[in-house]
């Protein structure tokens, strides 16, 4: 569908009269004490320094009295150190405050909470369980931006006071009213009562590890900050009424991470799955029954993280239980014995003789052994990888017979871990792909047989010839095309399936495949430059570990944009698809930047008014992303929060490449709002998906190559403008 053009003109008048306007609110300079992802780096400093945004809670000091009364003293400053007033009467921002108290019972390692409330639900009908306190009695002042707040809650009597005991104060401070948005901090503070030294703590997994992930680890409307206080209450002592299940931190979070794996959730031929739900805070209902962990929930030592320091980091290894394990292995009955090759089991103290930390194999039943991946090489996955396979390695090694209108040889090397060389026939699939120019991928024809492969062509390799020392050489049937200049691109592909553990009750076969290796070279003489660098495979991998997509085959960003550029679309696999719907619908654009925003963007597309987003793969797949759950966490707990940027770019490519972007190639998107679409316009409606929004992307130049201004985006989105991206995705 197009949108008209009749306002086109007026609308470039305004987009100029509001960069004039924005003038004055150009990026904050380089004294400013926050970061470009706050929206105080880029507001007028005179509103800054009169507001101070931001918010640091200190918790100075607690105690708890011998008749049970539980206090605690904190400080409330700016991110510079000025004191704040909490009711926002002398220090602009009003702040609203949560408290929690717990303690460790000797002998034990979780927390029982001081703080609690009844919960009522048709499960398990009401119960007492930990809980903040909010909207009490109001705290103490006792200094400058100093509060005591003495809690509702005591300690009961004969309560020990020997033993670890913590306090959590979490707080908004509400600036919405100065477009600062709330801001949110919270603290924790570890002492024992009777004044001796502090020596057990909880401390499994730090904020650190989760946060590769969710990028700001957040929850319950933001009165909950980081895992030293989740664990406060999800201990042993939670549960959620409604459904029944537990809210112990333990169980929960592995049932999350599981979520769609879930036995209870999959279900059995002859038993239905049941939803994973739990009934949270503030009444909301939550199902994470389509929950994928983009690091794949075997890679246990991605949230046991053994280089954060944390004092329990080993307890995954080291203290099996019937709750963590059976919590991802919800389909054993430890009661009855039942799915559990070990038999019943009454309690913990039997589980470590079986399941010791690592065996001599993968596999096995030791606590590494089966959580091995079995495509996880020590290269990949050093934590724990599967010593069974080889590994297989693909490198280009060069590029001759490189000009416009020849036909390129590669030269490349076939090799496993060890640099053992592998003959090409041993491996399933070999495969090369040229694409170019590396100014912008797409619309490069390389002849009339590769319509189906728009932009670039893909050829087998299982015909190359190798010599003895295993220096070997494909050349491509299709020639480089003869107008071509400036720099071109070869990548590679490669897998072969191996057996391992034949004979044996864990025998299976495993296909391994390289990373791609990509390589550049110029097609009349110039200097070889590279395409622009958007995103770092390495910053996927924060989340996915190991990117692997199509069979395993792609695991490279660089070699991904080679077929997946501006004019590439799912025309070749649509005409197979196996839902009828899929074949009638027109193909569905698949250049990078809208494939992986969309897909990221996930269940927030059709809310915000987009179509889903539904790509028909490999065979006429149904590829429907619309229940894709983005981790990344909003300040106040909200999941699927995408304004973090620099999660995916590097060297804030999301705003410097603005101008850059303005000379690439159109998008071909049948399925858009506007087809073809420009490059900024199609990078930009990858979240903003909605018919009213993709109006302003046509008015302001998104929709014509002919267009003589082009795009105008940079006007109000280019860095220091009015509405500069960086800006308006700060928080």
């Amino acid at each position: 569908m197009h949108i008209s053009t009749s306002l086109r003109g007026v609308s470039r008048i305004l987009a100029v009269l509001l960069l004039v306007a924005g003038v004055a609110a150009l990026v904050g300079g380089s004294k400013t004490p926050y970061s470009p992802r706050e929206k105080a780096f880029y507001a007028d400093a005179a509103v800054v320094d009169f507001v101070r945004p931001g918010l640091v809670i200190t918790i100075n000091s607690a105690s708890i009295s011998n008749a049970g009364v539980i206090s605690v003293t904190y400080t409330l400053t700016d991110p510079l150190g000025l004191p704040l007033d909490a009711a926002g009467v002398t220090t602009p921002g009003a702040i609203s405050l949560a408290y929690v108290a717990a303690y460790i019972p000797k002998g034990q390692e979780q927390y029982v909470a001081y703080t609690t409330a009844q919960a009522t639900g048709k499960v398990l009908g009401t119960i007492t369980r930990p809980d903040f306190e909010i909207g009490g009695p109001a705290a103490k002042q006792v200094g400058p931006g100093q509060y005591q707040y003495t809690f509702v809650a005591q300690a009961p009597s004969g309560f020990d006071p020997s033993v670890t005991t913590t306090v959590a104060v979490d707080g908004n401070r509400d600036l919405t009213s100065f477009n600062f948005g709330t801001n949110y901090a919270g603290a924790t503070f570890n002492f024992v009562p009777n004044g001796s030294a502090v020596t057990v703590t909880r401390d499994v997994i730090r904020t650190q590890s989760c946060n590769t992930c969710h990028d700001q680890l957040a929850f319950h409307g933001g009165y909950a900050h980081g895992m030293e206080m989740c664990v406060m209450c999800h201990q042993p002592q939670h549960a959620d009424p409604v459904t029944g299940n537990t809210l112990d931190l333990k169980v929960l979070a592995h049932k999350i991470h599981m979520g769609s794996q879930l036995p209870s959730v999959v279900g059995t031929s002859t038993t239905p799955g049941v939803p994973y739900e739990i009934s949270g805070f503030g009444g909301n209902f939550s199902n994470f029954s389509t929950v994928i962990d983009p690091a794949d929930p075997r890679r246990c030592e991605i949230c046991h993280s053994q280089t954060t320091g944390a004092v329990q980091a080993k307890a995954f290894l080291t203290e099996p239980s019937r709750a963590a394990c059976g919590a991802c292995h919800d389909d054993l009955n430890f009661a009855t014995g039942a799915n559990h090759p070990g038999g019943f089991q009454n309690d913990d103290t039997e589980c470590h003789n079986c399941h010791i930390p690592q065996g001599e194999l993968p596999f096995d039943a030791s606590i590494l052994g089966a959580h091995v991946v079995p495509t996880d090489t020590a290269a990949l996955y050093p934590q724990n990888p599967d010593t069974l396979i080889a590994g297989i390695n693909l490198a280009i090694t060069g590029v001759t017979n490189s000009s416009a209108g020849q036909t390129p040889t590669v030269a490349f090397t076939l090799q496993d871990d060890k640099g053992k060389n592998i003959p090409v026939s041993q491996t399933s699939t070999l495969q090369f792909t040229m694409a170019g120019p590396t100014t912008d991928y797409g619309y490069t024809s390389f002849g009339s047989n590769t319509a189906g492969t728009p932009g670039y062509v893909a050829e087998s390799a299982a015909k190359a010839t190798c010599s003895s020392s295993g220096s070997c050489s494909y050349t491509f049937t299709h020639a480089i095309p003869a107008a071509a200049t400036g720099t071109y691109t070869i990548g590679g592909e490669a897998r072969m399936s191996v057996t391992v553990l034949p004979g044996t009750n864990s025998s299976q076969s495993v296909t391994e495949a390289t990373a791609n290796p990509v390589m550049n070279f110029s097609v009349d003489g110039s200097t070889v430059q590279p395409r622009r660098k958007v995103v770092a495979l390495g910053n996927c991998n924060n989340c996915h570990v190991a990117l692997s997509l199509h069979g395993g085959l792609r695991n490279n960003t660089e070699y991904c944009v080679l077929c997946h550029n501006p004019s590439n679309t799912d025309a070749s696999t649509r005409a197979n698809a196996t839902v009828a719907a899929d074949k009638a619908a027109p193909p569905q654009g698949i250049n990078f930047n809208l494939l992986v925003h969309r897909i990221h963007d996930g269940v927030n597309v059709v809310p915000a008014g987009g179509k889903p987003y539904i790509v028909v793969g490999f065979g006429g797949s149904h590829n429907d992303f619309s229940g894709v759950l983005y981790p990344a966490m909003s300040p106040s707990g909200q999941a699927t929060y995408l304004q973090n940027c620099s999660m995916c770019h590097v060297n804030s490519t999301e705003q410097n490449d603005l101008p850059l972007m303005s000379g690439l190639n159109q998008v071909t998107d049948p399925q858009g709002w506007i087809n073809p679409v420009q490059p900024i316009s199609s990078a930009c409606s990858g979240c903003h998906v909605s018919k009213a929004e993709a109006s302003h992307f046509f008015e302001n130049g998104g929709s014509s190559a002919t267009d003589p201004l082009g795009e105008a985006c940079t006007v109000c989105h280019s860095a220091g403008a009015q509405f500069a991206v960086d800006a308006v995705h700060a928080q």
